[in-house]
């Protein structure tokens, strides 16, 4: 049934099993809104969202004040422009001054419900608040993500994506909406995760491309076709890059004999914020719930479809922390034409990069900063460190080189695993760590180059 089902249902119920959703759209108003008309609809959801970040929120009043701007000022989209922008590094400063939330966000703590979590550039990791209806509108999007890929309620939904503390985690729920069967795997041991495909022949599966590729030539290697041992007909992927390159793509699609859907996501945000429709023509924006700009990476100006550019977000709705002309440091291009599906959203058509040097391994954001007061911090390490990122068998592995003080004549293997443990800790994911004597890795007169990347062709 349609989502009016679940709407006059007690509690949100999905329709029955044996009754197959055919429909095409999760929410036909919404998705295949005339531009004009849904410029309308933004322009009079910023309006409100601007006065309720500005009244609640400190940190963006100030912000205002200091920009010069008021929100009676914005009174056509473009007005936005005359915003000042925000970065990851805005909001760690402001949760670490005034913790744990900052003063970004604007409502009372009582209001937040649910917080997902991302590594922070000193260690500290950063929360994203949502209100109880920021979660619903969050989970029914990605419930209108999952329908356009193609997902019905008869299908059988296993989610292998990181559910501690991942704003991805909770994903899983947009697919239950849909009345999806939910296998809710996680990061689990890739044996054990065949065998539960095997097992409960789920027909959809959402994780990493890095990942869709390993588990399929390590199912492979075990003798198992997971073409014709399992029912996965479809994969989404997400977390890095990947799903949106043709080689990447292919080799996933025929290792499994699936179609692979590719998405994007902010921790910031939303899980994902945009993704593939069933005719793969580009990301679909949720456009209801964010305004995208893409603007010049040398004058800031706006570029034009198919142009490349960093993109900024502004979310319409989120009323917890509202994100106001948030700076992603992602490299992009975009198409704002109605889609072949006939939505009219517009189209993310590729990350092409990024503005800075963070790396993305594993679905989790890190940055050589985050690394920094690690190795600073302990006495028995000189300082000096190097993130080098290789891929092994298709998945991404980070390397951190580090040096031991000179003195050191302790147990390296030994110091390896303390410095492991406590970038864990820090990063959220295991790196492998190799330490060498003092003066081995390269100095630099100016800036230190910092990340030592020897994968090919990671953006495109």
């Amino acid at each position: 049934m349609s989502k009016r089902f679940h709407q006059n249902c007690p509690f949100g119920l999905s329709p029955p099993k044996n009754e197959v959703d055919t429909l095409q759209y999760w929410d036909e108003k919404i998705e295949t809104m005339k531009r004009d008309e849904l410029e309308a609809f933004q322009l009079k959801h910023l309006k409100h969202i601007l006065n309720h970040a500005y009244n609640n929120s400190e940190h963006y009043r100030n912000s205002f004040e200091d920009a010069g701007v008021s929100p009676n000022d914005i009174n056509c989209l473009s007005d936005i422009q005359k915003l000042p922008t925000i970065q990851k590094d805005n909001i760690r400063k402001d949760q670490e001054l005034t913790p744990p939330l900052g003063k970004m966000t604007a409502v009372p703590e009582n209001e937040v419900v649910y917080i997902s979590v991302s590594s922070g550039s000193t260690g500290m990791p950063t929360a994203s608040p949502f209100t109880y209806q920021d979660f619903e509108d969050f989970m029914d999007f990605e419930a209108r993500l999952f329908y356009s890929s193609g997902m019905r309620n008869n299908d059988r939904y296993c989610h292998a994506l990181n559910m501690s503390l991942f704003v991805g985690g909770p994903c899983v729920l947009g697919a239950q909406k849909i009345g999806a069967l939910c296998i809710h795997a996680g990061t689990i041991p890739s044996e054990r995760l065949l065998r539960i495909m095997m097992q409960f022949q789920p027909t959809i599966t959402w994780t990493t491309p890095s990942y869709a590729w390993y588990l399929g030539e390590t199912a492979e290697k075990q003798g198992i076709d997971v073409a014709h041992d399992t029912a996965i007909g479809k994969i989404f992927v997400a977390g890095e890059p990947g799903g949106s390159i043709d080689a990447t793509k292919k080799r996933i699609e025929q290792l499994w004999d699936a179609d692979v859907y590719d998405y994007y996501g902010l921790s910031d945000i939303f899980g994902a914020c945009a993704g593939e429709c069933e005719e793969k023509s580009g990301l679909h924006f949720a456009e209801d719930h964010m305004i995208v700009e893409v603007l010049d990476l040398k004058t800031g100006e706006p570029v034009g479809e198919n142009e490349e550019g960093e993109m900024v977000l502004t979310t319409i709705k989120k009323m917890a922390r509202p994100m106001i002309r948030f700076r992603t440091g992602d490299i992009v291009s975009y198409e704002t034409d109605r889609c072949a599906c006939g939505r009219t959203h517009k189209r993310l058509m590729g990350i092409c990069g990024r503005t800075d040097d963070m790396l993305i391994i594993k679905g989790v954001n890190v940055l050589p900063s985050s690394v920094e007061p690690v190795v600073r911090g302990n006495k028995k390490l000189s300082g000096e460190y190097r993130l080098v990122v290789d891929r092994v068998n298709h998945l991404d592995v980070l390397t951190i080189e580090i040096e031991s003080m000179c003195e050191y004549k302790g147990d390296v293997k030994l110091l390896e695993r303390e410095v492991q443990r406590d970038l864990r800790a820090v990063l959220g994911i295991t790196p492998k760590v190799l330490i060498y004597e003092d003066g081995t890795l390269p100095r630099e007169t100016h800036k230190a180059k910092r990340i030592k990347d020897n994968r090919k062709n990671v953006w495109k």
